[in-house]
């Protein structure tokens, strides 16, 4: 059993910049992809990014593609999404999700594990 704990959320400005981060309760994220997707009101579930165990390969979702960036720490303790240049359209709930093998990788069902999610707002 994997408990994921999203934090670092909040209220910012269109242009701003914000750090979420993902940490796995009692464990590291050793052996499994982890992902970020994000909900806004009355839409569905969508991929942001994920990173692979090793931390070498990476994906992002186009609309976030060049603004955001995905990372983990070398001891897989936690997952960080960097996101910058935020856009009104960015504002939902973020989630981290982790699996060990989730195919296909950008598919919300394929992952076992999710954090509770943190709200990012985006104001103009």
């Amino acid at each position: 059993q994997v408990q994921l704990v999203e934090s670092g959320g909040g209220l910012v400005q269109a242009g701003g910049s914000l750090r979420l981060s993902c940490a796995a309760s009692g464990r590291t994220f050793r052996g499994y992809d982890v992902g970020w997707f994000r909900q806004a009101p009355g839409k569905e579930r969508e991929f942001v990014a994920v990173i692979r165990w090793s931390g070498y390969d990476t994906l992002y979702a186009d609309s976030v593609k060049g603004r955001f960036t995905i990372s983990r720490d070398n001891a897989k303790i936690t997952v960080s999404l960097q996101m910058n240049s935020l856009k009104l359209e960015d504002t939902a709930v973020y989630y981290c999700a982790a699996d060990r093998n989730p195919n296909p990788i950008n598919e919300a069902r394929e992952y076992d594990y999710w954090g509770q999610g943190t709200q990012v707002t985006v104001s103009s």
